[in-house]
């Protein structure tokens, strides 16, 4: 008798290149073509082949769509036309008049679509906490709360959520749970293998990794969320086109490789802003002085390419500092193979009220840096004559 064969699962690396790959059938071409069409021929009324209109399926589309699912250990994977739009389609699975528990430092542009969009169109209600204060988030919850939407790391203080810990009150209190993790990439962490329901991806940042698409996904375990999420794609429209499916589906082949060197080089610029002169803290989760390091150990492979650094500045400091890189680009986004510097308060967060800001850490000598795959010692030297001013 043949013994068993036991096959391992596959690597990250492996899962990268090889996730959502078919060779195509009429040519044998190795890389997924770019579909450009808009409708697809019927054999008879209703007889196709898997495809009937490109809003409703696309093949370049279903291929990145695999191969995110994949990266995710997830069930299906749903491309959109930017994280956003991801975020509204999600939206739809909570009822008018819904509640979700959210972290109290979320993205600038979720922030503005739950309280300036959904909570006039649909009653959404939304409360902010800690998502490391476990008591304080199981209070937050009502009857109606939909979801509990973390982002972990958050952005962009960097602060952390036990995603085990989560899982296991939203399945206790029968609330969806969802985590965006554009900030760690599949690369860096999976929040499905950790229990979570849903997770939501800004594609445009580490998962295309060039800074040429904008997209979004959402990946699922559970097949028959899957099923509700493929109508809501559908029937609210804003999917991903296949030139942008094309690119994204290329970003994620090398998507592990990137996210070594961005994590290798984040971790040797933030040790080396913590021992400047002129930086009064450093957040990054892969240094021992971060409050949740031994979390991000349990839960993430490396810290990831983002540092978050507060200078020792006031205002017009911070602002001349930011005018004076020569190799980080001051820029919108984050996870593209150059390195980008923001200052949170003024771009990505400043649809947050100043109050709001403010309680969360979003100050005005705070800035963002996101870490790309240049030699170290280049980035090193461009911080350091920016930073000479002060």
């Amino acid at each position: 008798m043949d013994k068993a064969i036991h096959i391992r699962p596959r690597g990250i690396n492996t899962r990268a290149v090889h996730g959502g790959q078919q060779r195509d059938p009429s040519t044998g071409a190795v890389t997924t073509p770019i579909y450009a069409t808009s409708t697809f021929a019927q054999s008879a009324p209703g007889v196709h082949q898997g495809y009937e209109y490109a809003r409703s399926q696309n093949p370049t589309r279903a291929a990145f769509e695999a191969a995110i699912a994949d990266a995710e250990h997830g069930h299906a994977g749903f491309a959109f036309a930017s994280g956003l739009a991801a975020e509204a389609a999600l939206l739809e699975l909570a009822g008018q008049g819904s509640h979700i528990v959210a972290s109290e430092d979320v993205y600038g542009g979720s922030w503005r679509l739950f309280h300036r969009v959904r909570s006039h169109s649909a009653g959404l209600s939304v409360s902010h906490v800690d998502p490391a204060d476990l008591d304080a988030l199981r209070a937050a919850l009502q009857p109606n709360t939909a979801f509990i939407w973390i982002e972990t790391p958050s952005n962009p203080t960097l602060r952390l959520a036990d995603l085990e810990a989560i899982a296991a009150i939203g399945r206790e209190r029968g609330v969806l749970t969802v985590v965006d993790n554009t900030f760690a990439s599949p690369a860096v962490q999976r929040p499905l293998d950790h229990g979570i329901d849903i997770v939501v991806h800004s594609v445009t940042k580490y998962v295309g990794g060039h800074s040429d698409i904008v997209g979004g996904a959402i990946v699922v375990r559970d097949p028959e969320l899957a099923q509700r999420l493929k109508f809501l794609q559908n029937a609210t429209g804003g999917i991903l086109d296949p030139f942008s499916s094309f690119l994204a589906l290329r970003g994620i082949k090398t998507l592990p490789l990137r996210l070594e060197r961005h994590s290798a080089n984040a971790l040797a610029l933030a040790r080396w802003l913590e021992a400047h002169p002129k930086i009064d803290r450093v957040v990054y989760p892969g240094l021992a002085s971060h409050p949740q390091h031994a979390l991000a150990r349990r839960q993430m492979q490396g810290g990831g390419g983002m540092v978050a650094a507060y200078l020792k500045a006031d205002d017009q400091q911070t602002a001349a500092v930011l005018s004076r890189f020569r190799l980080f680009t001051l820029a919108e986004s984050l996870g593209a193979v150059e390195s980008l510097v923001g200052q949170p308060w003024t771009m990505s967060h400043g649809s947050l009220p100043e109050q709001d800001r403010r309680q969360r850490g979003i100050l005005p000598n705070l800035i963002r840096l996101s870490v790309g795959i240049e030699d170290v010692e280049d980035l090193t030297d461009d911080l350091e004559q920016a930073l000479s001013i002060l």
